[in-house]
């Protein structure tokens, strides 16, 4: 089988891409798969036709790669992928929406509000924070409502605060989410469908120095330090499980998911769902797999022969 990864793009997390990317191929290769990493421009679609894949594996963060544009291509080019179809990217990619659908499901999610740039213009900024912080309270969370690697999130501790972390999630895109922040030990949740249904992986507990889980404490080795399985009792372990396959299933997610969460003695909290997880030496869906007795280039070849 030939195998292409997508990694890169022109979003702000391409260098995260490029390295999920490389990682994802040194892995595949090291199980005899035949893979190259084809980068999201000009020159893909001409090289996708001119030597089709057996299967392509898009790893491109953000925009273009997770908002299901990428995916209505290739469905149109009629080229096999890994992971979730246009509709459940889109659904996923935006957290306000995704955070919805999940909380119908009756799964607790911190209170908030999703803000057009516009409006939030239009109406006066200063009426519309100071309307939010009397209804949530403080600390807020402030982030872009699409986009990951946590570019653009601000934890906003006084009112004073409010309008930088504004300005910095408006930086990384049109819409901007404003949630109660909500105390307890940071989880992700790592889901993955090989062909028998969607399987919880160990959860991984997020303990960043700075305390805030931002850019630099993602990608910077030695800045966050991470337990798996995390340190909570086992029924807040099975309710993270349940609860991320749960999101997985009512989003419509296919092969791969990581899920996010807030534990706390209130139980789980929803935070937001990921469709394409990062696969770098500081990645949390990597430490789940090797949880789970497996290694990448298992998961992602078992996942290649399963399309």
């Amino acid at each position: 089988m030939s195998v292409v990864v997508l990694a890169g793009g022109l979003s702000a997390e391409r260098d995260v891409s490029l390295r999920s990317g490389r990682r994802l191929a040194e892995s595949l290769r090291a199980e005899g798969v035949e893979v190259s990493v084809l980068d999201l421009d000009a020159a893909l679609l001409p090289s996708l036709q001119a030597d089709p894949p057996s299967v392509v594996i898009p790893l491109v963060h953000g925009a273009a790669g997770e908002d299901g544009s990428l995916a209505d291509v290739l469905d149109a080019m009629g080229v096999p992928y890994v992971g979730s179809g246009a509709v459940a990217c889109r659904l996923t990619f935006d957290k306000a929406i995704a955070k919805g659908i999940v909380a119908e499901r009756g799964v607790r999610a911190p209170r908030g509000y999703s803000l057009p740039h516009g409006i939030f213009r239009d109406l006066g900024a200063p009426a519309v924070m100071a309307s939010i912080v009397e209804r949530l309270g403080l600390p807020l969370m402030v982030k872009p409502t699409r986009g990951g690697s946590a570019l653009g999130a601000t934890l906003v501790r006084t009112a004073e605060e409010l309008p930088p972390a504004m300005v910095a999630a408006f930086a990384y895109g049109d819409s901007a989410m404003l949630e109660q922040y909500v105390q307890g030990t940071e989880v992700a949740v790592s889901v993955v469908d090989l062909g028998d249904g969607p399987v919880a992986w160990p959860a991984v507990e997020i303990q960043p120095r700075s305390g805030i889980y931002d850019y630099a404490a993602r990608y910077t080795a030695g800045e966050t330090e991470f337990f798996v399985p995390a340190r909570i009792t086992e029924e807040q372990a099975q309710e993270c499980a349940q609860t991320a396959v749960l999101a997985h299933e009512a989003l419509g997610l296919q092969d791969w998911s990581r899920v996010d969460f807030i534990v706390n003695d209130e139980g789980v909290h929803f935070l937001e769902a990921n469709v394409a997880p990062g696969m770098t030496e500081t990645s949390l869906f990597p430490q789940a797999a090797a949880a789970a007795g497996l290694t990448l280039g298992k998961v992602a070849a078992a996942l290649i022969a399963w399309h």
